[in-house]
């Protein structure tokens, strides 16, 4: 398994990223991350780490450039990140070493929102979504298409990001669940929160992306 440092050719601008990908990957899950992060995030990276051990691939890129991201009004542009999404995705369909893997997404904070649309975009494309204390509640319009199944993870304390998905938990027409993650804030900051999001993460596209079955004594965490 190999990690590299990749350029993506949009139509506009070329965006950079992570690609990683093990050997016979069952799966590759596409990260959205959310205002004022980037692919460097290291929760998404943790989360990323542990995809790796149970052989799905991950893609992290910055959804702007990093002229845009000193924009803050871009940080919050749900239309455009969405259509960066959008665009990526279409690039990773089209590779012709990953032809047919299936793919998911997994978005944070504002992140979730562009993933929501994109994935309204690709219908059956896209076979699994998970959100991390997301915003999904920000691609309102764009619910009702969503196909993939979908799993919000939302931390105990962090209230208003409850309410807002509970919102948007109920605009699915898809297969969806939500879990509230006990004694955690907004960024699963606590004490084995943040591997609590990973381990429902991991069996949520084992279940859906990969059709196989997790079991968390097979994975090795490390907080």
């Amino acid at each position: 398994m190999k990690t590299k440092s990749i350029e993506i050719p949009l139509k506009d601008v070329t965006l950079k990223g992570e690609l990683t990908i093990p050997k016979d990957a069952d799966g590759v899950v596409i990260f959205s991350h959310g205002s004022g992060s980037s692919r460097f995030s290291p929760r998404n990276k943790f989360v990323a780490e542990m995809l790796h051990q149970q052989n799905l691939g991950t893609l992290l890129f910055d959804l702007l450039t990093e002229e845009e991201d000193t924009i803050y009004e871009n940080t919050f542009n749900i239309d455009l990140l969405t259509s960066r999404l959008i665009e990526v995705t279409d690039w990773l369909l089209h590779d012709k070493n990953l032809k047919g893997i299936p793919i998911g997404y997994f978005g944070a904070s504002t992140g979730a929102a562009s993933a929501m649309g994109a994935a309204a975009h690709f219908k059956n494309k896209i076979k699994a979504i998970v959100s991390r204390g997301g915003r999904p509640d920000l691609a309102l319009n764009h619910l009702p298409s969503v196909t993939a199944p979908t799993l919000f993870l939302v931390g105990e304390l962090d209230y208003p990001v409850i309410e807002m998905n509970k919102l948007a938990i109920s605009r699915l027409h898809c297969e969806k669940d939500m879990q509230i993650i006990s004694g955690a804030t907004h960024l699963f900051k606590e004490p084995g929160k943040l591997i609590e999001v990973v381990e429902l993460s991991i069996s949520w596209y084992k279940e859906h992306l990969t059709k196989q079955k997790f079991t968390s004594e097979k994975a090795t965490f490390a907080d």
